[in-house]
């Protein structure tokens, strides 16, 4: 696991499973770089989506703790796919906050983050000390507000790439995580139309729509963190920001003769490019 300090504030923990990205934003520290901001309220972490493997899950607090982050308060997830559900499996007990939508696709799916993450161990033989328990989830309204010691990260909507899930704008960084939007090792992958009872059914429009509600966050930022991949700064995201939309715009009108984004023209990326295009009819 690759651990990467962004800001005073925010570390980011790249695991070596898909380069997954765990986000650990913590309340503003004073000038001095002493205590944080608003006295005992300050003194607040969250973790933000999860690395995948089990010593990478064990060492997160170990992490924590000689960073001089204090434990957290809160863990979040972007969105409600196994990889980024983690949390719990490093901080047993902290309360597990998600975008309302995320809420509703975990209580219309019960266990399936679960049986997903055993499918997962069995296949690549890996043991884990105990099973994934979510716990208390808080449905967090989106777009919104979270108060993190005396300051608030911005909430934003991001759907497209699964019928639920949000982007979060960490303010006095200038971080944005991004959630499974704007990696550089993957194209974007559309999610089920069908997957979620009313929900729209319109993945590709709903992508497009996350882009661009990006975008302004995108052009303000030091950082951008994806849910996987390297971490960019504000112009190299606003390339893949880009490419992603010239890539749906194109698969909207050609399919699967789509030209994939240079540098993610892999076999396995060609293969998520036809699941792509069958979700579009093309």
């Amino acid at each position: 696991m690759r651990v990467l300090a962004l800001h005073p504030d925010v570390l980011v923990a790249t695991s070596a499973i898909w380069q997954t990205n765990c986000v650990v934003v913590r309340a503003p520290t004073d000038a001095r770089g002493g205590e944080a901001l608003g006295g005992e309220g300050g003194h607040e972490t969250f973790v933000v989506d999860s690395p995948v493997l089990p010593d990478e899950l064990d060492a997160l607090p170990t992490l924590l703790d000689q960073a001089r982050f204090p434990a957290p308060s809160g863990l979040l997830a972007t969105h409600g796919d196994w990889d980024h559900l983690l949390g719990p499996l490093a901080f047993a007990g902290v309360a597990l906050g998600c975008a309302q939508s995320t809420a509703e696709r975990l209580r219309a799916t019960p266990g399936a983050a679960q049986r997903e993450l055993r499918a997962f161990d069995e296949r690549y033989l890996i043991e884990r000390p105990r099973p994934l328990a979510l716990g208390a989830v808080q449905a967090l309204p989106v777009p919104g507000r979270c108060g993190l010691g005396e300051r608030e990260l911005e909430l934003h909507p991001a759907e497209g790439h699964t019928e639920d899930g949000m982007a979060l704008w960490v303010p006095w960084a200038r971080v944005l995580v991004a959630g499974d939007y704007l990696s550089s090792v993957e194209i974007p992958t559309l999610g089920d139309p069908s997957a979620a009872p009313g929900h729209s059914g319109r993945p590709l429009e709903d992508y497009l729509a996350t882009l661009d509600r990006l975008r302004p966050l995108v052009e303000g930022a030091e950082h951008v963190v994806p849910g996987h991949g390297p971490v960019l700064d504000s112009a190299g995201a606003l390339a893949i920001l880009d490419e992603d939309l010239a890539y749906l715009r194109a698969l909207a009108e050609h399919g699967d003769k789509a030209e994939i984004p240079a540098g993610r023209r892999t076999a396995f990326q060609r293969g998520l490019h036809r699941e792509n295009a069958a979700r579009v009819g093309g």
